[in-house]
């Protein structure tokens, strides 16, 4: 009788130590524990919840411990927390995308692994105390034996169904709370610019092509082995207009320079010099994607409304240009709040427009028939902006706007998007040296994670493109190439992603 009182003690006391040490430790680093809840891959979305009611758990489940009268509860406590705890390890190895970073504290030294193991040596601890405690109180062990089915039962479910609650929550409606893929890209190679004024113009198999700023009539291409610039000047067959917006995309194995203020199209070979128009004086437009070598889409400002809208320009019909005023949704004054950048994916043939100043995008067919209206995680609905029209009719801004997305790309039904906003129990420190990228489909409603992408020299990232072999960014007057990690190939790629590898 007194070698089971002195266990039962024993491990009582173990289970104090073990919860005194976990809550105070999770109290003196709060905001880090916060931190770590929300980007679990498993609980994101209960991060704030969560972090306090295990560290209230834990200092309940002590209180009980040190009680003689309330110890059996507090055993069944702890038989609850370690069970709860074990199947969330066992859930992070097996069904989890990421497996993020050890606990830190007392188990900082174990990996996932042996922190499991850890956890269910725990659990056979609690059982064989509150087993013991029975024999001790002569109470039925049926009834000792149902609580403690029921106890690891509940725990056990509380746990799953916490998953699959805020998996939904944070794939489909999500509250602002990212979930950040650990780690998911590797600088491979970087190569330095003349200038900061490069812009991603497309890509040809092998072949990236950039734009710029400053010389707006050169195309420069990089070669996969990325080692050397290769710069060539192009020479327009018109040249007879002053040029405010030269702009260069390629597609293919061409490439089209344009100036919607003209409004001018032209037409090279990325291998030829010789660039020849193709569309002048069709329609003015300020944003123009390449659908094919007849047909565009464009964003232009209506002539009778002054806001803007998305049309189709397609050169071998009359009339060349069709406007579709109802793409666009006005919220203020169909201008600023309309803002955004206009794309077309040639994997997946959509058309995609993403608002800067709110929370939504927009996916349409080549014939710009719309197909969804998506959002992203942030909670900016409606555009914060406030227009003062001036003496001269035009409008600007009277206060800075909030900018809610600062620029996107796609690679088939996956849409990258360059954030601007910080999420819940984000650290502040870390936007200060790096970018924020959130992941989502375009085929349906569903956010996939985030990444951040680090500055280069104290530079963010201007500019950045996806591939099904790399990303590619710009940082100040570097370009630099990331390969993507093994286990995170399905978040980047068209195609079926490899097994899952642990990192």
């Amino acid at each position: 009788m007194k070698t089971s009182t002195t266990l039962i003690s024993i491990i009582s006391y173990f289970f104090v130590l073990l919860f005194v040490y976990a809550a105070v430790s999770k109290i003196l680093d709060f905001e880090n524990f916060q931190v770590q809840i929300a980007q679990s891959p498993l609980l994101t979305s209960y991060a704030g919840m969560i972090s306090y009611l295990v560290i209230t758990v834990e200092l309940i489940t002590v209180i009980l411990l040190l009680s003689p009268q309330l110890r059996t509860t507090g055993l069944f406590f702890s038989l609850g927390l370690m069970t709860s705890f074990t199947v969330y390890i066992y859930m992070i190895l097996h069904y989890s995308d990421s497996i993020p970073c050890s606990c830190g504290g007392i188990l900082e030294k174990m990996d996932w692994d042996q922190h499991l193991i850890f956890n269910i040596i725990c659990v056979v601890l609690a059982l064989a105390a509150i087993i013991s405690t029975s024999a001790h109180q002569q109470v039925n062990k049926n009834k000792v034996f149902i609580n403690s089915a029921a106890v690891v039962t509940g725990s056990s479910l509380i746990v799953i169904l916490l998953y699959f609650s805020s998996e939904n929550t944070v794939r489909k409606e999500n509250n602002f709370t990212r979930r950040f893929l650990p780690h998911p890209i590797v600088e491979d190679k970087v190569l330095e610019l003349d200038n900061e004024h490069y812009y991603f113009a497309g890509i040809q198999q092998d072949h990236l092509f950039l734009g710029n700023k400053s010389f707006p009539l050169q195309i420069t291409s990089v070669e996969k082995a990325f080692t050397t610039l290769h710069s060539m000047r192009i020479y327009p067959d018109r040249t007879d207009f002053y040029y405010t917006n030269l702009q260069l995309k390629t597609a293919g194995s061409d490439y089209y320079l344009y100036d919607g203020s003209v409004p001018i199209i032209y037409k090279g070979k990325t291998t030829d010099s010789l660039a020849y128009t193709i569309s002048y004086n069709n329609v003015y437009f300020n944003q123009l994607a390449v659908i094919d070598s007849l047909n565009f889409v464009v964003r232009i400002r209506s002539s009778t409304t002054g806001e803007y809208e998305l049309g189709s320009l397609t050169l071998n019909r009359q009339p060349k240009f069709t406007i579709f005023d109802q793409l666009l949704e006005k919220q203020v004054d169909g201008i600023f709040d309309a803002d955004g950048q206009l794309t077309y994916d040639t994997k997946t043939k959509k058309v995609i427009y993403m608002y800067t100043y709110r929370n939504q995008f927009l996916v349409a067919n080549e014939r710009l028939q719309l197909e969804n209206r998506l959002k992203t995680i942030d909670t900016i609905s409606k555009a914060q902006i406030d227009p003062i029209t001036l003496s001269n009719g035009n409008t600007k801004l009277k206060t800075r706007p909030l900018k809610v997305n600062s620029g996107m790309t796609t690679n088939g039904p996956f849409l990258f998007n360059h954030s601007h906003l910080i999420g819940k129990h984000e650290p502040k420190d870390r936007w200060k040296t790096a970018t924020v990228i959130d992941i989502y489909r375009t085929d349906r409603k569903e956010y996939l994670g985030s990444f951040y992408i680090e500055h280069i020299d104290n530079k963010p990232v201007s500019q950045f493109m996806v591939t099904n072999q790399y990303l590619y960014a710009i940082a100040g007057k570097k370009l630099i190439r990331y390969r993507y990690r093994t286990s995170y190939v399905k978040y980047f790629t068209t195609g079926e992603a490899e097994n899952l590898n642990k990192e």
